[in-house]
């Protein structure tokens, strides 16, 4: 794989410097997403780089762990994404990292339950796992993941384009994802216990997951 530079100060906006320097750690990039309006692509799909996320002031899933790479990655921290793959093919995706305690992750979402995980995890498999039961709605279920080094892409420009980067959403299509198995049994009874609580209380988000690992 060829050695691919981060870009230096000169090549951010005055804005986007800010944003890097105010967001140090995946913590606090994690608070800077979730203050972000989700971008519900009301005019169509979109898939822009962080130069746009910070001049729409929105993100959805993908944008925003393409961002977490960019502002990350001047922080010392590779560029790595988590991506899933699922049974209803609504895939997430988001930013993962490593640190001497485990594998962590920043993440932007609709779902609660999908957003980032502190660093304590010991594979990047079991980081996967802690998403499994949030992930379970009437049709989604997690089947495979891949950390994917967006390196891979070469200089292919992904901080930067103006234009959508759908380059970057097929390259995570065809990505080998590893498998991740579950009981038919767990997941029948996670998918049970969330119609139960949608047609008890209809609009709201489940509150019924244990959020100590979440970040």
């Amino acid at each position: 794989m060829a050695i691919v530079m981060k870009p230096d100060r000169s090549q951010f906006t005055s804005a986007e410097w800010q944003i890097i320097e105010t967001y140090r750690t995946p913590r606090q990039v994690q608070g800077w997403l979730r203050a972000l309006p989700y971008n519900f692509e009301k005019r169509g799909q979109t898939l822009v780089s962080f130069r746009e996320v910070v001049k729409r002031k929105s993100a959805h899933c993908l944008e925003a762990a393409l961002s977490a790479a960019v502002i990350l990655e001047q922080h010392k921290y590779p560029p790595l994404l988590l991506s899933f793959e699922s049974t209803d093919q609504l895939d997430h995706v988001l930013y993962v990292f490593k640190t001497a305690k485990g594998w962590g992750s920043v993440a932007r979402s609709r779902d609660d339950g999908l957003h980032g995980r502190k660093p304590i995890f010991r594979t990047a498999r079991d980081l996967a796992l802690s998403y499994f039961d949030p992930y379970v709605d009437y049709t989604g279920r997690i089947t495979g993941y891949a950390v994917v080094d967006l390196n891979e892409m070469g200089d292919f420009d992904w901080r930067f384009a103006k234009k959508s980067i759908w380059k970057v959403e097929r390259f995570l299509i065809d990505y080998p994802h590893k498998h991740i198995a579950s009981s038919d049994l767990r997941y029948e009874r996670l998918l049970k216990r969330y119609t139960e609580f949608k047609e008890q209380y209809p609009g709201k988000q489940p509150n019924y997951y244990d959020t100590s690992t979440w970040m």
